[in-house]
């Protein structure tokens, strides 16, 4: 069938929304009709290849939309079921199996090779093959998805909304909730108030910790932090982030969540934490080499990496709508709408802190 792409076709180059063909679905694979995508990081890094992949490349990995053909051997899902896409896993290795799916053996393959799981792209450009990404490739009116990608979601909820469940919102709130898991009283830092790091903060807000800290620079973030949940907000171009934490928590955060992936910000994080203290990162930068272990070992602390909050989506994604309809999880106050045609406008805005968490809708 012939659909809209949003394409990257050279390393650094412009996102160009192109005509292509994209084939039916195989075996455990759905077509989906897509209804919103939410803008990532992830796909300005792929776009400028500090993540590698095939190109040209179809970009998009958190889109939400209506299930419109089944492939066969599809038994969960139907024909009308609305449905989160989020990333692809093998579901056979040792860590699958194990409930982490976001740690596949085969992560970087499934996600950043560009095809789908049986190894294949659905997408071409007159017979040239388009490379697939997150094995979705959501920035199109429609795409093909494995069943291992796709979450069924209520029919009550606005669609358009749901799009960055699959990554950015699943990410923060996830490394909170999953990896860290603070407890009441504790205090947890947040580095970075992007999507990522603001769904962390809600995410704090719902595990009861006495002192959830939002450091960033964009003077609107730190307001939304504060909404959101975070108790005190620093920002870090008029504040040294390090002592003013150390202030606020008596001696070092329990917890932080380092979100931004800049050097810098990076060692100013583990030197924000108390002795024993525990930090994830999360943010991926082109050029990130620091010696660091004088820090971790010195204070006993703890550095880890976490992808995708370490989530089973089938099982996450849920329970973040349950928390938005108790009210205790309001992500759709990070989100701005843009149209399809509006791509380079609406990472735009994502760069210079205009907007938070953009998505793309598609009429």
């Amino acid at each position: 069938m012939h659909i809209q792409a949003a394409i990257v076709n050279e390393k650094g180059g412009n996102i160009t929304i192109e005509n292509v063909q994209l084939q039916p679905p195989k075996s455990n694979e759905v077509l989906i009709k897509l209804v919103g995508t939410g803008i990532c990081h992830t796909d300005i890094g792929v776009q400028l290849q500090h993540t590698p992949t095939p190109l040209p490349i179809a970009l998009g990995h958190e889109g939400a939309g209506i299930i419109e053909q089944l492939g066969p051997n599809v038994t969960d899902f139907e024909v009308g079921d609305h449905v989160v896409i989020s990333f692809s896993y093998c579901a056979k290795c040792k860590n699958c199996l194990e409930g982490h799916p976001a740690s596949c053996d085969h992560f970087g393959e499934h996600n950043f090779g560009g095809h789908l799981l049986d190894g294949t792209s659905r997408l071409t450009k007159e017979n040239e093959e388009i490379a697939t990404l997150f094995g979705q490739s959501s920035f199109a009116t429609y795409a093909v998805a494995h069943v291992n990608n796709v979450v069924k979601v209520d029919k009550d909820l606005d669609l358009s909304l749901l799009g960055p469940l699959g990554c950015g919102i699943q990410t923060g709130a996830g490394t909170v909730l999953n990896k860290l898991k603070p407890e009441i009283g504790d205090s947890i830092v947040i580095f970075g108030c992007g999507g990522v790091g603001l769904s962390g903060i809600m995410g704090a807000a719902i595990t009861g910790a006495k002192t959830i800290i939002a450091v960033d620079i964009v003077p609107s973030r730190l307001e939304l932090a504060k909404e959101l949940g975070a108790t005190h907000v620093i920002n870090g171009k008029e504040q040294d982030a390090k002592e003013e934490i150390i202030r606020i928590t008596g001696g070092g955060a329990d917890y932080v969540l380092e979100a931004t992936g800049v050097p810098a910000l990076i060692l100013q994080a583990i030197r924000s934490l108390r002795a024993r203290g525990t930090m994830a990162s999360v943010g991926v930068g082109p050029d990130v080499t620091l010696n660091i272990l004088e820090e971790l070992i010195m204070y006993n602390r703890t550095l880890m990496g976490v992808v995708e909050g370490d989530s089973i989506p089938k099982l996450f994604i849920p329970q973040l709508i349950e928390y938005y309809k108790q009210g205790r999880f309001p992500f759709d106050k990070l989100i701005n709408k843009y149209k399809f045609e509006e791509i380079n406008e609406a990472i735009a805005d994502m760069k210079s802190g205009k907007t938070v968490k953009p998505v793309v809708i598609f009429e």
